[in-house]
């Protein structure tokens, strides 16, 4: 088997947002969002699923995977690899947005089936040690949600350091495959959740398609050309501020060197000579 880097994005949405394979999303939304007995999604219809990007090298034509359950409710799906400024706002934006707009003004507010954002990054958010963070409203004072309609959900994978051997829940699981898949070969043994284990025959890029397999590649080959050039862009920027540095530390012994002359009672001329400085800034000192 050779496993894909599930945070390329061809490869996310081909897991993620297979209808036809939707039990791989089923199990994921179960075991990130904890949810048991009545509770538990059983079936869910994929919103945007997954479709390949129209020219070799473009972007897919979707930038998440967005369900809805067996009961109404509303999943927001984010691989996210790179932090970006405005990201926490982003995505309040986008779980309210989905959520206000399930009513027509004037319908009954009584409709509005709950919505989940959860996103994977490879990044930290907030301050929390644990590598699944949960935000949702609560009281202040008593700690409990009332207003938990809306819910953020995020696997910080760059906290996340669990070895294969310390795998326990799902979400333990489900995190590994997410961070590791692209390093492995074999299934682990631990996998007994059909969906998780389903979401490993999908990445094994033995069974993908050519087409599939190209906008990979070539989904791969631009980040990696992406990340260079801010990688070039970074040391051009380091050098030319490491010369502006010198040069400013040049100017500021010229002046220092100056002002000393001149406190020994050199005259101007000699400290001109030896400074390069002009008659009014030595006259300025």
């Amino acid at each position: 088997m050779r496993f894909a880097d599930i945070k390329n994005d061809v490869a996310f949405r081909k897991i993620f947002g297979n209808q036809k394979k939707s039990i791989v999303l089923v199990s994921f939304l179960n075991a990130v969002l904890d949810l048991e007995g009545l509770n538990r999604i059983t079936k869910v219809t994929i919103i945007n699923p997954y479709l390949l990007p129209r020219i070799a090298g473009e972007k897919a034509s979707i930038i998440d995977v967005r369900a809805t359950d067996q009961r109404g409710r509303q999943f927001i799906v984010e691989m996210q690899v790179a932090d970006k400024k405005g990201f926490e706002k982003r995505v309040q934006f986008y779980t309210s947005r989905d959520y206000s707009m399930q009513i027509e003004k004037g319908e009954d507010y009584p409709k509005l089936k709950p919505t989940y954002f959860i996103g994977i990054l490879n990044f930290g958010i907030g301050f929390g040690k644990d590598y699944l963070a949960k935000h949702y409203s609560i009281e202040e004072e008593t700690g409990i949600s009332v207003l938990n309609d809306i819910q953020h959900r995020f696997i910080q994978l760059t906290k996340f350091k669990k070895k294969r051997h310390e795998l326990i829940s799902l979400i333990d699981k489900w995190t590994f495959f997410i961070k590791y898949a692209g390093h492995l070969d074999v299934i682990p043994d631990n996998i007994e959740d059909e969906g998780l284990k389903t979401a490993y025959q999908e990445a094994d890029k033995y069974t993908w398609k050519k087409e599939d397999l190209i906008a990979y590649d070539n989904l791969s080959m631009r980040v990696q050309d992406e990340r260079g050039e801010r990688e070039l862009a970074e040391e051009r920027a380091t050098e030319k501020g490491i010369e502006k540095g010198v040069e400013i530390g040049v100017e500021i012994g010229k002046v220092e060197t100056a002002r000393n002359l001149k406190k020994l009672g050199v005259p101007n001329d000699v400290i001109k000579q030896a400074t390069g400085l002009t008659d009014n800034e030595i006259e300025n000192l």
